[in-house]
């Protein structure tokens, strides 16, 4: 008599990395309104919620697709609008729509505007695309003024997003109500983000940006599958749009369908790291706190925005996951401690050159914009005097000392560095050969 092998279920070892990383952000979204309890913090953080939606689906475009976009703020935008229109409809009784699904009226309108337009742009790729995605960007936005029926004017579409009947007491009137609205989507449109890079789409996506001619010899349309991303892509976008409308409750053309909020999504979006799915969500932080609260700090906020575009771009092409993910590196081979002092060095000498840089930024910027209010110009709890040129020579010297020694640390810092890659390598190759 024969014995049988009992069967059996095959399970794929559950990914307890995975699942952190996961629980993490979920309890970071859930928490974060207790820890940060002011008005402003709460409006931060609502608008981080969807900023981060949007960042991460133009990533869709131009990380995992290698399409450049100038448009992207096209299907926020129309998102928006729609979400507003949607919200005026609802309050007056004409659609039975909750709030809480007005998100979905606004992807769903991203959703159709990129199908209508992305059929177009991307016929194209590379920067012919980048070239189109910033005539459709151009155009929608003059748009704006020719239908004010529809885009409002320069006043924009205001409304009211407390109707209805309340649902176990939740009015959306409270600003808590609206963030932990703004997290739920955050959350889901995040998990279904990083569901499709792991989909065939999403996998044959990344070989059209790497190498679409291989693409094409193996069967593959890739004009098609830009044009199924680009959908998707603006789908997300107006999710996140809907979420603005809702959070603002107006909603204006210069806000919504500019080429500057197009520009600021791609910049932010490349800050954070456009090669890292978290990348955007860095991006996307950086971006609430740029545009709120270093505006409020100084005038000159776009300029010293430019700066460190500009150094990052020269340092840290891959944005600021990328260092992360490059220190990990380091630290898993237990290689991160010699590094401190370089560290420390660079933070030092970095601060120096960034003092003497914003003295004479705030000082110029006083001299042609403030002059009236007098000579004086606060600085981090200090009054500069414009007029003295004492101030003006301490500034220049801070910058150039500043500058010559955070070159010099920078040079010992890349010497370390490449010593403790190949360390690094050499432990690898050691492992590879031992097994």
């Amino acid at each position: 008599m024969s014995t049988s092998t009992p069967a059996y279920y095959r399970f794929k070892p559950l990914n307890i990395g995975r699942a952190i990383i996961w629980t993490a952000f979920a309890l970071a979204l859930i928490l974060a309104p207790h820890v940060f309890r002011s008005s402003l913090a709460l409006t931060m953080l609502s608008q981080i919620g969807y900023v981060i939606i949007i960042c991460l689906s133009y990533n869709m475009l131009l990380g995992q697709g290698g399409m450049l976009s100038f448009g992207h703020a096209v299907y926020t935008g129309l998102g928006s609008f729609i979400a507003i229109h949607a919200i005026n409809l609802a309050s007056a009784g004409r659609v039975p729509i909750p709030l809480s699904l007005i998100p979905i009226c606004g992807g769903l309108a991203g959703m159709f505007f990129a199908a209508l337009l992305g059929f177009v742009t991307t016929k194209k790729s590379g920067t012919t695309f980048a070239m189109i995605t910033l005539g459709i960007g151009e155009l929608v936005a003059s748009m704006a003024f020719m239908f004010p029926e529809f885009f409002g004017g320069e006043g924009g579409v205001s409304g009211n997003r407390v109707y209805g009947q309340s649902f176990l007491g939740i009015t959306f009137g409270p600003q808590m109500q609206v963030y932990y609205l703004c997290a739920a989507y955050c959350f889901i449109c995040t998990a279904l983000m990083f569901a499709f890079t792991g989909t065939p789409l999403g996998r044959i996506l990344n070989a059209v940006r790497d190498n679409p001619e291989r693409v094409e010899f193996i069967g593959y349309n890739t004009q098609r599958v830009r044009y199924f991303a680009f959908i998707i892509a603006g789908f997300f976008a107006g999710i996140g749009g809907g979420l603005a409308a809702i959070n603002f409750e107006i909603v204006t053309a210069i806000d919504s369908v500019s080429p500057i909020r197009s520009g600021g999504y791609l910049l932010f979006t490349f800050l954070g790291g456009a090669t890292f799915f978290f990348g955007p969500i860095i991006g996307a932080v950086l971006l609430v706190l740029a545009s709120v609260l270093l505006s409020e700090m100084s005038k000159a906020w776009l300029l010293y925005l430019g700066l460190v575009f500009l150094f990052m771009v020269m340092y840290a092409p891959g944005g600021v996951a990328s260092l992360i993910m490059m220190n990990l590196r380091v630290a898993r081979f237990g290689r991160w401690r010699p590094l401190w002092p370089s560290y420390l060095g660079l933070l030092a000498t970095g601060l120096i050159a960034l003092a003497g840089a914003a003295m004479l930024i705030e000082m110029a910027y006083h001299r042609q914009l403030n002059a009236a209010l007098g000579p004086n110009v606060p600085l981090a709890g200090l009054m500069l005097d414009t007029q003295n040129p004492l101030t003006w020579a301490a500034a220049v010297a801070l910058l150039a000392v500043g500058l010559g020694l955070l070159e010099i640390v920078r040079r010992r810092f890349a010497t370390r560095w490449g010593q403790i890659q190949e360390d690094i390598e050499r432990d690898i190759k050691r492992k590879e050969l031992a097994a």
